[in-house]
């Protein structure tokens, strides 16, 4: 297995840029771009390759991993009160729990 497994590459077309964007989240800001998504995809990961080698040569610890995680299903969400309180009654009001309710929109969200 290569280091650069460890991290998450994305290739999605972006309609604003009428082209395949490719990113590496965690590891590189920006990301590379072209027509074809195959042609994107391997770009990307000579770019991936290529921060790792940096990374090294700086003696800089490689950010964490984002590949392959594991996800507990659980986070905590810090909201206004009010905004609190309007997202329960709305709950109440589709006879939903709060959890259920929130689960609902980021969902439709996602």
């Amino acid at each position: 297995m290569k280091l650069s497994d460890n991290y998450l590459k994305i290739v999605q077309w972006s309609e604003e840029g009428g082209c395949y964007v490719g990113t590496c989240p965690g590891l590189i800001r920006g990301g590379v771009h072209g027509a074809e998504e195959a042609a994107v995809y391997r770009e990307l990961c000579g770019a991936v390759e290529e921060a790792i080698e940096l990374y090294q040569a700086d003696h800089k610890p490689l950010p964490p991993a984002t590949a392959n995680k594991n996800y507990s299903g659980r986070f905590v969400l810090r909201v206004d009160r009010e905004l609190h309180q309007s997202l329960a009654i709305r709950a109440m009001q589709e006879g939903e729990s709060l959890n259920s309710y929130c689960q609902k929109i980021l969902k439709k969200a996602a």
